[in-house]
């Protein structure tokens, strides 16, 4: 059996080297699936406390993707199995993703992620926090949950909120597709790279001298990867509608804005394929999403994995996770029959029943900080 991912350790010019962590899994765009995850997260803690050791590189096997999501199909069999009740292997799983994810955001050392091709859902998870986020002219990054019955989660409750405007609204509810300048206008990239630079960028690593302090190695690869970067950018669409974007998502009543994405009448395709994704998506997954948004602007960032968990958990006890993997993943029809199936009929005890505590005393991701 092949690995799910590949370690090796690089030298560099001064002796120090940089770990690389190969996603595996071409044949399935490299989505994340638990093998992985129990992999990453004890070589980057080995990698993270070896004073050799003067950065990381994650990155991906094959052209197509750096990482199209999480691998849902052993989701989708614990909820056959579990209905509403305690589910084991989602227990497991989201604990330990988001455990990986915060590992990442608060990383000791430069981590350097090559974002190359689809980066979607728990790619962009893996991507979000690290200090040098690289997309190239081929990336196609997006946060789809809503079309699949679950909402923006792998930290995204806090980094969608951080976007300029109301961004990160409108990508939770229409799951809008970005390109690489989208990506580094909302904040999700560093910078653009050439897609053939990969070798380059290698290469410029190994043939660095790397000190013993991160901040100054921060630094020094920031200025390796401009020294690389590509000259020109696809517009951004993110940009281009800012100003109409913040219209849409106006006020504090989720449906008003449903109100304006269904009566939205636009000659950009781009802006219209959106609000389409919207009224096609659930109704659970778009009233979650903006309870999440009304909950998070003043909770860390371990607070908010620690929301996201009880809000996973609440999906998976529900009705259109499951239904939506189904429709997309499974039978493959793409008809999925939401419970329930409009956004009037989703009533705030159904929401608030996906915050209930569903682990014992303790929260699994209480050692967070």
């Amino acid at each position: 059996m092949t690995d799910a991912v590949l370690f090796e350790e690089m030298s560099t010019a001064c002796g120090r080297r940089f770990g690389l962590a190969t996603l595996n899994s071409p044949a399935t765009l490299n989505a994340l699936s638990l093998a992985m995850v129990q992999l990453l997260t004890p070589a980057l803690r080995d990698w993270a406390a070896d004073p050799a050791i003067a950065g990381v590189v994650l990155q991906a096997a094959g052209d197509k993707a750096f990482c199209a999501g999480g691998d849902l199909r052993e989701l989708y069999q614990s909820m056959l199995q579990c209905g509403a009740g305690p589910n084991p292997y989602a227990h497991g799983f989201f604990a330990q993703e988001y455990q990986l994810d915060h590992l990442i955001h608060t990383y000791p050392k430069p981590v350097l992620c090559w974002g190359h091709g689809i980066v979607m859902g728990g790619g962009i998870g893996l991507m979000a926090g690290a200090s040098h986020r690289v997309v190239t002219s081929g990336s196609k990054l997006a946060m789809p949950e809503i079309s699949i019955g679950l909402y923006p989660d792998v930290g995204g409750s806090w980094f969608l909120r951080r976007m300029p405007g109301r961004v990160g609204l409108f990508l939770a509810l229409t799951g809008a597709p970005l390109n690489a300048a989208d990506a580094l206008f909302c904040g999700l990239a560093d910078i653009c790279l050439g897609t053939g630079s990969h070798a380059e960028v290698m290469a410029a690593i190994a043939g660095t001298r790397w000190g013993d302090a991160a901040g100054d190695n921060r630094a020094t690869l920031s200025r390796l990867l401009a020294r690389h970067g590509a000259g020109s950018l696809p517009q951004s669409k993110l940009r281009q509608h800012f100003d109409r974007i913040n219209e849409l998502m106006a006020g504090d009543d989720l449906l008003d804005i449903a109100a304006r994405l269904r009566g939205l009448r636009s000659d950009a395709p781009w802006l219209s394929a959106a609000a389409a994704t919207f009224v096609k998506g659930s109704p659970t997954s778009a009233a979650l999403a903006f309870e999440l948004w009304r909950r998070v602007p003043r909770l860390s960032l371990a607070e908010v994995f620690r929301l996201e968990y009880r809000a996973s958990l609440g999906c998976c006890a529900h009705a259109d996770f499951a239904e939506g993997i189904r429709a997309l993943l499974i039978d493959k029809d793409r008809k999925p029959q939401w419970t329930p199936a409009a956004l009037e009929q989703v009533i705030p005890e159904l929401i608030e029943d996906h915050f209930r505590p569903r682990f014992a005393a303790q929260h699994p991701l209480a050692a967070l900080n």
